[in-house]
């Protein structure tokens, strides 16, 4: 892929970003979110209630993904961060998720995080599972049947982690 920039999203870069949210929220494929989820809903979501959320162009200007970071947990477990990544469909296989992942750990070290976890990688998501791998992510725990997959029915899903 070519030089990719990250801007913090504006509710704008949401709107430009949305149909890419709900088109990969609606496949049920990857995320346990509701599928009906409002537009309203999926902006508080996706950019409210996390860190900081960015939204990536290539060098065309055309938004190509997003990312979030929040904390995974409260108090005690507040050093651990967690994040979530869309590509676009067209931008899919092109180093984008893998750009957004260096991008993201990056900045939860700045924020003083010193893990990341990922609570629920659907295993049948092989391409997301392998790629974590790759940029040093372990799976440390296996929910059995824990995601409802829209095609596959239920099959399990990993934790995983890193330190960073």
């Amino acid at each position: 892929m070519s030089t990719l920039t990250f801007t913090l999203m504006t509710q704008d870069d949401f709107a430009i970003f949305w149909p890419t949210f709900k088109a990969i929220v609606a496949e049920q494929h990857t995320y346990a979110i509701d599928p009906d989820i409002s537009y309203e809903a999926a902006y508080s979501l996706w950019c409210q209630v996390p860190k900081a959320t960015y939204a990536v162009r290539d060098s065309a200007g055309e938004l190509v993904g997003s990312y979030y970071l929040k904390a995974n947990a409260a108090g005690p477990g507040g050093h651990v961060c967690n994040c979530g990544y869309m590509v676009t469909a067209a931008a899919r296989g092109k180093g984008v998720a893998h750009a957004m992942c260096e991008h993201s750990q990056q900045l939860a070290r700045t924020h003083d995080f010193k893990a990341m976890q990922f609570n629920a990688v659907v295993a049948t998501n092989e391409a997301a599972v392998a790629l974590w791998q790759r940029l040093g992510f372990s799976i440390v725990g296996t929910v059995p049947k824990a995601y409802c997959h829209a095609t596959q029915g239920l099959v399990d899903s990993y934790v995983m982690h890193k330190f960073l």
